[in-house]
């Protein structure tokens, strides 16, 4: 039996699977984000242990056999968090989040530092871990100071289970401190930026040993022999192991809290002015490139709260068929944007209200707003010579027929639909850890979901939308302008 954790932002999923990825059972907690001050975003580590013992607990008393067999872990988990613990292993502050835009000063002087962009192929982008760490230097000093390990978020989680220091190839791209092509922390960037690489974990490939869990935590769980940990991956990079993403041509668009155009890659090529991410995938000598927009579902949320509604009836309103575009239009940058604009200041607006807008036009505009986002991002993938034909959709948002439909006429290309089931990142974790345990060939194991349906870009109405989006477009410049 194996386990995959989803260490989410708002929630640990646990799923326990078979040697053939079969998942036998799934349970989740939640937990809450604090934003004291605008553009802060951070949580509690001790919450993610929390979620994993309950989630963990209740599998016990449900599936206490099964468990019992159980050989491997893998943890996927949310980006660019900075988990800073000191000697003893206490984390010393709470985890800035991967949404967590307050160094952005930080961020722009790494980015101008000659050796950033050229040796991690990415721009340092505000959310980074690198700039969290250095606004700690500036701001709390005496933390700094006492940093023994700065840990991502799934990391913290693998250190509490193994009592060691270890990760991964995927999520270490995200810091600004790693060399992307050479898969390895640059010891150049670490010294730009006033840290060591003692300070970093030990890396590994995603489905390669990372500790041994505990002795104390198998006996609590019932576990009758030694169990890996696998090295993991940033969620991104495992939910591509979840789908069967991994070869070149390989895509998804992920609606979900942020949104994410992803492309897998046989072989690192950076654009970094693009602000595509390039990144190492969880898969050993592979890599991948997406462009990331900061708020997909979490604008509906957004409107539904405001409204006094909920997403799912607002999206019912507009019915499973798109008719063209509204006369509203939405920039979805309530948290700031990082592909193609890489802006941590510039905010959401609605463009076109009038006296008769009505909830149905603004979720409409909401809709294309994010699906306008997302060409963005096709935008700047197709800038670095990647080509995706197709994609599969995950994500919440994906439960939604009119906006697959509208994504797939603003994208212009076929969007397939898993059928119903459980895979995604905490199934892909589930299949480091098979590969881990077994020695099993990822393309084995890490198969693509089957489609249920494949949903084809309305052609008859692409001018209408490509016209909406080239309004889209010059709203961004013009935004600016006067929010400076």
């Amino acid at each position: 039996m194996y386990l995959g954790l989803d260490l989410g932002t708002s929630g640990l999923r646990t799923v326990l699977a078979d040697a053939s990825g079969q998942i036998l059972a799934s349970e989740e907690a939640h937990y809450d984000v604090s934003h004291l001050h605008s553009g802060w975003s951070e949580q509690d580590p001790q919450e993610w242990i929390n979620a994993c013992e309950k989630t963990i607990t209740a599998l016990r008393k449900s599936h206490p056999k099964e468990l019992a067999a159980l050989k491997g872990i893998g943890i996927s988990g949310h980006m660019h968090g900075a988990t800073l613990v000191d000697a003893s292993g206490e984390v010393m502050r709470p985890c800035m989040l991967w949404n967590d835009t307050r160094s952005a000063k930080e961020a722009a002087e790494f980015d101008a530092t000659e050796g950033f962009r050229e040796i991690s192929g990415n721009i340092v982008f505000p959310g980074f871990t690198a700039p969290k760490v250095a606004w700690v230097a500036n701001n709390e000093p005496e933390v700094f100071a006492k940093i023994h390990k700065v840990l991502l978020p799934k990391d913290y989680l693998r250190y509490w289970l193994t009592g060691e220091y270890f990760g991964d190839m995927s999520d270490a791209a995200g810091t600004s401190w790693f060399d992307v092509g050479a898969r390895d922390w640059s010891d150049e960037l670490l010294a730009k930026s006033g840290m060591r690489r003692d300070q970093m974990p030990d890396l590994v490939e995603g489905s390669a040993p990372a500790g041994m869990l505990r002795a104390a935590l198998a006996s609590d769980w019932g576990i009758e022999g030694p169990v890996v940990c696998v090295g993991g991956g940033g969620d991104n990079a495992v939910a591509a192991c979840g789908v069967g993403c991994f070869s070149e041509g390989d895509g998804f668009v992920s609606l979900g809290t942020s949104g994410v155009l992803l492309a897998a890659k046989d072989r690192f090529s950076p654009k970094p002015e693009s602000a595509v991410h390039t990144f190492c995938h969880a898969i050993p000598d592979t890599w991948y490139q997406m462009g990331v927009i900061l708020a997909a579902t979490d604008c509906m949320n957004w409107l539904a709260k405001t409204l006094g509604s909920k997403p799912a009836e607002l999206s019912a309103q507009l019915g499973d068929t798109i008719s063209g575009p509204g006369s509203i239009q939405f920039l979805p940058y309530l948290s700031g944007e990082r592909t193609p604009h890489n802006d941590s200041t510039i905010r959401a607006s609605f463009i076109g209200l009038s006296v008769g807008t009505t909830h149905a036009d603004l979720t409409q505009a909401v809709m294309e707003g994010v699906a306008f986002a997302l060409r963005d991002n096709l935008e700047a993938l197709k800038s670095t010579g990647t080509d995706l034909k197709r994609v599969l959709a995950i994500g919440g948002g994906s439960a939604s027929p009119y906006w697959v439909e509208m994504l797939a006429t603003v994208l212009d290309m076929p969007i397939d639909l898993p059928e119903a089931g459980d895979f995604g990142a905490a199934l892909g974790a589930a299949r480091l850890a098979i590969v881990g345990d077994t020695g099993a060939a990822p393309k084995d194991i890490m198969t693509g979901p089957k489609v249920a349906k494949t949903v084809n870009p309305r052609k008859e109405l692409s001018a209408a939308y490509n016209e909406a989006y080239e309004t889209y477009r010059a709203l961004y410049p013009a935004i600016k302008a006067i929010t400076k």
